[in-house]
């Protein structure tokens, strides 16, 4: 067994319980910060899957400026604990078992791997070659092989998606103004 697999789990698990404390705590402070240590996690394990862009992107811009903003925003609304009316039992019982249907789909899916899904998705007989069948996975190894991490992630994102970008940083705008007007008329 390599170094890689132990370091994962340890990150997985780093994240998974930064996670359950994120939506189980009641000030919306810790929330946040519980938040940012999630995101240091998945930074992480993009890390370890050699994505250092999108690992440095996570690190930035999630786990620093939107987070920074959310802080900011909280306070700002001076947001207390969250009220207890909606955390009985039969809301609980409702997310365990939401929790234990998602579990157990996701131990379903840890038998796939790269030839069982290639095996399924193609019309040839088996084994096929996992290259042939998902010809787009080639193609994005082949961009990042000639232009670099960044420059495969860059083209796509300013070019095919320079839009949808450009509305989620007005949409961002728009929000931080929204929670000035509000916390403004506190004042």
């Amino acid at each position: 067994m390599d170094l890689v697999t132990p370091v994962f789990w340890v990150f997985a698990g780093w994240s998974v319980v930064s996670a359950v404390l994120c939506i189980t705590r009641r000030n919306p402070i810790s929330s946040a910060l519980w938040l940012v240590s999630t995101m240091f996690a998945l930074a992480g394990i993009y890390v370890l899957l050699d994505a250092q862009f999108i690992a440095a992107v996570q690190v930035i811009v999630y786990a620093g400026a939107i987070m920074v903003l959310f802080l900011f925003v909280i306070m700002l609304l001076n947001v207390g604990d969250a009220p207890r009316e909606w955390r009985r039992w039969p809301v609980g019982l409702l997310g365990v078992g939401l929790a234990a249907v998602l579990g157990a789909q996701l131990m379903m899916l840890g038998g796939y791997g790269r030839q069982r899904l290639a095996d399924e998705f193609s019309t040839q007989p088996a084994p096929v070659n996992p290259a042939l069948v998902f010809p787009e996975g080639m193609a994005s190894a082949a961009a990042v092989a000639e232009r670099g991490v960044v420059g495969a992630v860059a083209e796509p994102l300013f070019t095919a998606y320079l839009i949808p970008f450009e509305i989620t940083s007005v949409l961002l705008l728009t929000a931080v103004i929204g929670a000035v007007v509000l916390a403004k008329k506190k004042l």
